[in-house]
């Protein structure tokens, strides 16, 4: 049961071998970022900077698209704040290098 205002988020971070979401129950007025570091991911998953990952909530990367960073974006209830992994390669090359062996 939650404590009056406050509210039910998630954090998401995948590996290719692994994936981990962390349900948690947090003070309204909870930003994405306080969130992650709140949860403690950081502890399952050492190789996560959090001051530099990239971070979004349902697919939508947070400082693009109106979207404002983790640390500004106050979370609302039910939310999912995802951490990016970075790529390893740019997604253009991996087509033209799929083309190329073809």
């Amino acid at each position: 049961m939650a404590i009056k205002g406050d509210i039910f988020v998630e954090v998401a971070y995948a590996l290719p071998e692994r994936q981990q979401i962390i349900e948690l129950q947090v003070p309204l007025g909870t930003t994405a970022f306080n969130a992650v570091k709140n949860s403690g991911i950081i502890d399952e998953f050492s190789d996560i900077d959090i001051e530099n990952a990239k971070m979004g909530i349902f697919g939508k990367r947070f400082g693009t698209k109106g979207l404002k960073s983790p640390k500004e974006y106050v979370l609302k209830n039910m939310d999912r704040v995802e951490i990016y992994r970075p790529l390893i390669l740019d997604p253009k090359e991996i087509r033209r290098l799929r083309a190329k062996s073809s």
